[in-house]
């Protein structure tokens, strides 16, 4: 796990840029993924933005996850009915 304040977790250091602003993260999980991490959290934050560029960041990022939970909740219901379908099978 990373840990944005940068205490050290493990040995992995990687520095991401996210909507402008740029993040010095430490942990054990792969830096490549983070890098994957960050970009995917960058390109949902543009596109939030896009939509009404009034909005201040921090409401940016709500939305963004927001958004991200949105999927995240699809996904587990689409777990569990296929979970479903195999148990009946």
């Amino acid at each position: 796990m990373y840990n944005i304040l940068g205490e050290v977790m493990d040995k992995n250091k990687v520095t991401v840029e996210i909507f402008g602003e740029t993040y010095a993260l430490k942990g054990d999980m792969d830096p490549e993924r983070v890098k994957r991490l960050a970009r995917i959290v960058d390109e949902q934050m543009k596109i939030v933005a896009n939509g009404n560029h009034r909005l201040p960041t921090a409401r940016v990022a709500v939305l963004a996850a927001m958004n991200f939970c949105d999927d995240y909740l699809k996904l587990e219901t689409d777990y569990q009915d296929l979970l479903g379908i195999l148990k009946d099978e």
